[in-house]
């Protein structure tokens, strides 16, 4: 499905306009989304022995050998590699109300700047159009942290804030990255 499809000849400048902006932030969020893999790699995102994700509590949290990082985080949605399809986290039933809310931000944004196909609960995309939805939904939400949890069957793709790590004797540090 070509969700980020050049403009063509035929549409209104404005449709192009809007097309030209969507292109914009697509650069925009895979850029993001590069800076905040390699800025939170510091403190060890991608290495943890495991990782949880407490939608009662909102916080996701990474385990290591000799420390536990924390964070308060939300659900923007689920890429199925079997029926090949992204799911946004407000039309799962299994994923509660207050951890969509960014989730809600894009589906908002993107029916409020003429971009209805990218707000419905069900996308039929490959693996490529879903990381582009993905970092245009980053951009969107100006997303201070991006993990994507691998699953058995789909990726939960998970937006996160500030980061607390807590040493194995008890110590404790903050790691935080501001959006403009």
């Amino acid at each position: 499905m070509g969700l980020f499809k050049r403009a063509k000849a035929a549409e209104s400048t404005g449709q192009a306009g809007d097309r030209a902006d969507l292109s914009t932030l697509l650069l925009q969020g895979e850029d993001m989304i590069d800076q905040l893999g390699r800025a939170h790699m510091s403190w060890g995102l991608g290495s943890a022995d495991r990782w949880d994700l407490d939608q009662t509590t909102g916080i996701i949290t990474w385990t290591f050998p000799d420390k536990t990082a924390t964070a308060p985080a939300q659900i923007l949605g689920s890429f199925s590699h079997t029926s090949r399809s992204w799911l946004w986290a407000w039309a799962n039933s299994s994923i509660l109300p207050e951890m969509s809310r960014d989730a809600c931000i894009f589906r908002d944004w993107a029916e409020a700047h003429g971009h209805p196909h990218l707000a419905q609960p069900k996308i039929d995309v490959d693996v490529t159009a879903a990381s582009s939805l993905v970092a245009v939904a980053v951009r969107v939400t100006k997303a201070t942290g991006y993990y994507k949890g691998p699953g058995n069957k789909s990726d939960v793709i998970i937006t996160f804030g500030p980061v607390t790590l807590t040493a194995a004797d008890g110590s404790v540090s903050s790691f935080n990255i501001n959006i403009d």
